[in-house]
This record gives C-alpha cells, sequence and structure tokens, in this order.
C-alpha cells in the first residue's frame, strides 16, 4: 500500500500504522476515533484502509484536541464539511473556538489567584522560619 518514494501527501490510501507513525499517535488513539465516527475506514478483509479524506478529519481531529475541544465538537464542526455551507460552519467554528477561549481565560485567571494565594504562603513560612531562627551572638 505504501510506496517508498511517495509522501503521505500523495497518497490515496494509508494503514492504521501509516496514519499513527504520520501523526505520532497509536493505532488504539486511531480505532478509538474511528469508533467515535470520526474516521471511516474502507475494509479489506481485516484491515482497515484509510482514505486522504480520513487523514484530513484525523488530521483535523488532533488539531481540535490540542485546542481543548470535545471530540463531539469536533466531530459536530468535521461533519459540517460535508452538508453545510462555509459560512455556518465558520460561524459555528467561531463560536466554539470563543467559548474555549473563555473556558482557557477562566482557567489562566485561577492559576494566577492559585499562584499568589502559594506565594503568600510561602512568604509567611519564610518569616515564620526567619522570627524562629536562632540568633547569632556577635562579640564587639
Amino acid at each position: 500500500m505504501r510506496r517508498n518514494n511517495m509522501t503521505s501527501t500523495h497518497q490515496t490510501t494509508f494503514s492504521i500504522a501509516d496514519l499513527a507513525r504520520e501523526f505520532g499517535v497509536t493505532p488504539r488513539t486511531i480505532r478509538y476515533y474511528e469508533d467515535q465516527g470520526l474516521l471511516n475506514p474502507a475494509r479489506v478483509g481485516g484491515q482497515r484502509i484509510y482514505s486522504k479524506r480520513d487523514r484530513t478529519r484525523l488530521k483535523l481531529t488532533l488539531r481540535g484536541k490540542r485546542l481543548g475541544l470535545r471530540l463531539a465538537e469536533i466531530r459536530e464542526l468535521i461533519d459540517m464539511y460535508d452538508s453545510a455551507p462555509e459560512t455556518s460552519q465558520l460561524a459555528r467554528l467561531i463560536e466554539v473556538l470563543g467559548r474555549q477561549r473563555a473556558k482557557l481565560t477562566q482557567q489562566r485567571e485561577d492559576i494566577d489567584a492559585v499562584l499568589g494565594e502559594l506565594d503568600a504562603l510561602e512568604a509567611q513560612c519564610r518569616a515564620l522560619l526567619d522570627a524562629s531562627a536562632p540568633r547569632r551572638k556577635t562579640t564587639d
């Protein structure tokens, strides 16, 4: 199936090992995405044969995961490529990205607050240690 002199972008079909190697994921991950309806490979005997379309869908799925999107959101957005006008798809993507941005912004604010509390507690502990440290006598 794979020819050594061709890059993956020129291939028309891919094995699960091809995609796993290219995207740095495990075959189990690819099978899971298939189970979730994100990929739909053809079957020849017991072997999965992935198309360029499947490869693109995997690439988009992995991008969505990096952005922190849920698989259901990723599937909805990818499925829109087949059925919805581009403007609908873009509007939905903007909505999903805005929600994700707000979530990440809140997480950053929460982390900053916790870091501030850690700094304050550490400063208190250091002050207590300094206050209770034995003082050296100085001889004049």
